[in-house]
């Protein structure tokens, strides 16, 4: 029995790191709908009436040691009438592997009609990254028990890579395409442990804005797919999120996202029979945003696998500042770009 109950949670701790951690670069959770567009997609550099700073922190499992963990600062703003530009700092750890890195964007923003009321935009960004990785194996004994990809020494290198997308947003619909990681470079930290250094990754959001029959209230549905292209995992975001508008610029958000895997990672928890498991997990969220100005959102990530390391979940929290205005709201329900 207590064999099983350390393959389990071998199990579950193998599938989250194949989801999520080891990624080079930023990964992709749901910060994005915590009004953060450009967090995932370059393209969205300086899109907004508005000049956009976020932070993040998220934080997995309080009640497991070296959980992972995540921090981010971000900031993007238009320079001139069709430039956006942008920065991001970020600082991801998830046991003994950890990340800290940056990214600059430079993005063009393209308006397809002369009338600067409707909301015809296309948009074109690129980020350069630099990123720091660690892998610390110092307190592994590799002399009583000796593993040939086990090196027992703390590891680290520096490398860059570039993400370029494209969004174009017209009226209350929206879509951005991304690709992550463009760049193949050696990786000597996991050189004998991977094969290929290919980490490309491709992103594709896109939704659209309804009002509802009460104006104050309104709707956006929208989905995120990501592939990763070296292990042809993919997997898919389903989203609906509702905004409520008060007095005096003020208004309410939240909603509800759920993110399944196509594949699924096979395990044995008896030794003989194989089974598999995707990955599934929903996240509701609520914010808001103070007169135009202040923006304050929670996350939370519970993961509904029938195996997991533990029910505890992945909590997030969001603060934002808006300045800057440039214009006047476009006449269209699209909060990524009026707000």
């Amino acid at each position: 029995m207590k064999l099983k109950k350390i393959i389990i949670v071998l199990i579950a701790l193998g599938f989250y790191s194949l989801s999520n951690a080891q990624e080079r670069g930023l990964p992709i959770y749901k910060d994005y709908l915590t009004d953060n567009w450009y967090l995932i997609h370059p393209s969205m550099a300086g899109a907004s009436n508005y000049d956009k700073i976020r932070v993040t922190g998220r934080q997995a499992w309080f009640d497991v040691d070296d959980a992972p963990n995540l921090q981010t600062i971000s900031a993007n703003f238009r320079a001139g009438e069709n430039v956006g530009l942008g920065g991001i700092f970020f600082n991801d750890a998830n046991g003994r592997f950890s990340q800290v890195g940056g990214y600059l964007t430079f993005a063009y923003h393209l308006q397809l009609t002369g009338r600067n009321s409707v909301l015809n935009q296309l948009s074109f960004g690129a980020s350069i990254g630099v990123i720091e990785e660690s892998l610390d194996e110092t307190d592994i004994d590799i002399v009583n028990n000796p593993d040939p990809i086990i090196y027992g020494v703390e590891q680290s290198e520096t490398f860059f890579n570039v993400d370029i997308g494209v969004s174009y947003n017209y009226q209350d619909f929206f879509i951005h395409t991304t690709v992550k990681n463009i760049i193949n470079q050696d990786r000597q930290i996991f050189s004998e442990r991977f094969e290929n250094d290919n980490q490309r990754q491709y992103l594709i959001s896109s939704g659209y804005n309804f009002y509802l029959r009460n104006p104050k209230w309104s709707l956006q549905p929208s989905f995120m797919f990501q592939y990763k292209e070296f292990t042809e995992e993919a997997n898919i975001d389903i989203n609906a999120k509702v905004f409520y508008e008060l007095e005096n610029n003020n208004r309410v958000w939240g909603g509800l996202s759920y993110r399944g895997s196509f594949d699924g990672a096979e395990y044995s928890s008896d030794g003989t029979s194989v089974d598999s498991q995707k990955l599934s997990n929903i996240s509701p969220f609520l914010g808001f945003t103070f007169n135009n100005r202040f923006v304050i959102a929670y996350t939370y990530t519970y993961q509904t696998n029938d195996i997991v390391l533990t029910n505890s979940g992945f909590h997030q929290l969001t603060l934002g500042y808006n300045f800057g205005k440039r214009s006047e709201k476009y006449k269209c329900n699209c909060p990524a770009v009026n707000y």
